[in-house]
C-alpha cells in the first residue's frame, strides 16, 4: 500500500518518536495549520470515562483495578472518537500505536470505514542530545503549553506566552538516568513500527533535533503532500 496516495476519506496521520521528540508540540501545530484533531491515548481514555461511553465504562473498570487498558478497549474508544463530526477533517495520532500488534489492529479498524494511515511521520533524534533536551522541559499548568530552558524559553521569564500563567511544572522523571531508560524502552518496543510503516510505503522521516519551526515546516510539507 502506498501511503502517499490521496483518498477522499479523512486523513489519519501518526507521529512516531521517543519521549521528548516533540510529538505533542508538532501535533498541536498540525491541528492549527490543517484543522486536524490531535488524539492522544491518555486524553481519549479520560474523555471516554468522563462521558460514560460503553468503551469508557470498560476502561474505567480496568483503570480502577490498577490494570492496563487492553488494545481492544483503546481501539473501541478511538473508533468512537473518529466517528465524531470534528474528526471529518482528519486526525493526528499522538502516542498510539506503540507496537506492531497495535498497528495491525488499527489498520483493521480503519479499513472498516475505508480509512488508512496516510503517513507515519517518524521524528528522529540523537539519544545523547535528547537527554539534554528532556531535562530542560517544563510545562504551563494553566494551559498545558510546553517550554524548554534552552530551546523554547518563555518570552518573559516564568510567564506563559499563551495564557499568562506563572504556574510552571517539571516532571520528576525528567532526569538523565530515567530519560535514557525511557529511550531504551522506546527503541525496543516501538522502533519496529518504523519498519512496519516503511513496508507499507507510509513512512516519512524528519530530523527532529533542529529548530522547532523548521521541523514543523517539514512536517507540514509532508501533510500537504498526502492530503492534497
Amino acid at each position: 500500500m502506498d501511503g502517499s496516495k490521496h483518498t477522499d476519506t479523512a486523513p489519519v496521520l501518526i507521529l512516531l518518536g521517543p519521549p521528548g521528540a516533540g510529538k505533542g508540540t508538532q501535533a498541536r501545530v498540525l491541528q492549527e495549520k490543517f484543522g486536524l484533531v490531535q488524539l492522544s491515548t491518555g486524553d481519549l481514555l479520560r474523555a471516554a470515562v468522563a462521558a460514560g461511553t460503553e468503551a469508557g465504562k470498560q476502561a474505567k473498570a480496568v483503570m480502577e483495578a490498577g490494570g492496563l487498558v487492553s488494545d481492544e478497549i483503546v481501539l473501541a474508544v478511538l473508533s468512537d472518537r473518529l466517528a465524531e463530526a470534528d474528526c471529518a477533517s482528519g486526525v493526528v495520532l499522538d502516542g498510539f500505536p506503540r507496537t506492531t500488534g497495535q498497528a495491525e489492529a488499527l489498520d483493521g479498524m480503519l479499513a472498516v470505514s475505508g480509512q488508512r494511515i496516510n503517513a507515519a511521520i517518524a521524528l528522529e533524534v540523537d539519544n545523547v542530545k535528547m537527554v539534554l533536551r528532556i531535562a530542560g522541559r517544563f510545562t504551563c499548568t494553566g494551559c498545558g503549553e510546553g517550554y524548554h530552558d534552552s530551546f523554547k524559553p518563555t518570552k518573559v521569564d516564568g510567564v506563559c506566552d499563551g495564557c499568562g500563567s506563572s504556574d510552571m511544572t517539571r516532571r520528576a522523571d525528567d532526569n538523565a538516568q530515567t530519560v535514557m531508560s525511557r529511550l531504551d524502552a522506546y527503541q525496543l518496543q516501538t522502533e519496529p513500527l518504523i519498519s512496519y510503516y516503511a513496508d507499507k510505503g507510509a513512512l516519512q522521516r524528519v530530523d527532529a533535533m533542529g529548530d522547532i519551526d523548521a521541523i514543523g515546516e517539514r512536517i507540514a510539507q509532508i501533510v500537504s503532500s498526502v492530503t492534497a
